[in-house]
């Protein structure tokens, strides 16, 4: 069991990690592209391209943690939690925008439910291997 387990919080991290460096990879590389693909119009504001430049760098660090902590198993827990908040954040933030504003482009929403899919998946391995008690004990 814990072999499959430790395998299976591997690949968790490795599609967190991925997911995490293509989507800041993109950003960083061309918001306004990555943006309008969802329908949001950024325009030439520099001040705005740089707002979503620098949370990008730190998705980008995280997402590199993540996959480093595959080779680094005293890292994995801390790498699991830490996708466990990042995913599970956005996507709360993303299904409480959608309550309060209104159902944004296709594509959010798919993002939304991906976030959460994943978020939720990093959680039950905590669960699983009793994290969350180890932490507070």
């Amino acid at each position: 069991m814990k072999t499959k387990l430790a395998n299976t919080q591997k690949v968790t991290l490795l599609v967190a990690g991925a997911l995490l460096i293509l989507v800041s990879g993109l950003i960083l590389a061309s918001p306004a592209d990555f943006y309008a693909a969802n329908e949001i119009e950024l325009g030439a504001n520099v001040s705005l391209l740089n707002e979503l430049k620098a949370p990008a760098g730190l998705l980008l660090a995280v997402g590199l943690f993540m996959i480093g902590a595959i080779f680094m198993r005293s890292m994995a827990d801390t790498a699991t939690s830490l996708a466990a908040l990042v995913y599970l954040s956005y996507a709360g933030s993303r299904f409480v925008s959608m309550g309060l504003d209104g159902v944004p482009a296709p594509g959010l929403v798919q993002a939304a439910a991906l976030e959460a899919l994943v978020g939720l998946a990093c959680l039950a391995i905590l669960i699983i291997r009793g994290i969350p008690a180890r932490m507070t004990a």
